[in-house]
């Protein structure tokens, strides 16, 4: 960052860490014990598709990737596209393998990257539930790519798009010391409908 970026109020953005993902393990294992939120299996990484060849082939390598162990009896990744034109990819694990899963979302997250389609990339997601049946509770940590930071999502159950803000300032307070928490609340973007949630 230069003067005039520092006199002018401009900060430099944040290179995306993409290892901060692999604090979530750990991280679940904090939220259980202060919540008794636990990890569902399913997350996702959500991007904006983008025409093309090469983009296409790169979605290709991804599912290949992540469907090396359908024949050992994994769960096939799923594409779809939201309501806003955003390409959601869903991988799904046993519950009790969130380091598995963690590293399915990183592989996507750095091929993807490495491809260079970085900046299509908007945020990865981790379920979490609190209960059993409809009367459970959703949760999702949400990795912001372009800041490399997490924030709490907490819809409230039902149809109507409302959040459990009370319970999202707990699980920040409870996992301020596991993970990079977003500070700017305004970024704590909801993602209604999101597959892996």
């Amino acid at each position: 960052m230069g003067l005039l970026d520092a006199i002018l109020g401009r900060s430099k953005p944040v290179r995306p860490d993409l290892d901060q993902l692999f604090a979530v393990p750990s991280a679940a294992l904090t939220l259980q014990a202060a919540t008794g939120f636990t990890p569902t299996g399913r997350g996702s990484v959500c991007f904006a598709g983008v025409e093309g060849g090469g983009f296409a082939r790169l979605q290709e390598d991804v599912r290949e990737l992540l469907d090396a162990d359908t024949e050992r009896g994994g769960i096939p990744v799923e594409f779809s596209r939201d309501a806003y034109g955003y390409t959601w990819l869903l991988a799904t694990h046993p519950a009790d393998d969130t380091a598995g899963l963690v590293n399915d979302l990183h592989a996507v997250n750095t091929l993807l990257q490495d491809g260079g389609f970085g900046p299509h990339l908007l945020c990865s997601l981790i379920g979490f539930r609190d209960g059993e049946g409809a009367d459970g509770r959703s949760l999702a940590l949400v990795y912001l790519y372009k800041r490399g930071t997490f924030y709490p999502f907490a819809p409230l159950p039902g149809d109507a798009e409302k959040r459990d803000n009370q319970l999202e300032l707990q699980v920040r307070g409870a996992l301020g010391d596991d993970l990079r928490v977003e500070k700017d609340l305004s970024r704590w973007f909801p993602v209604w409908g999101a597959p892996g949630l």
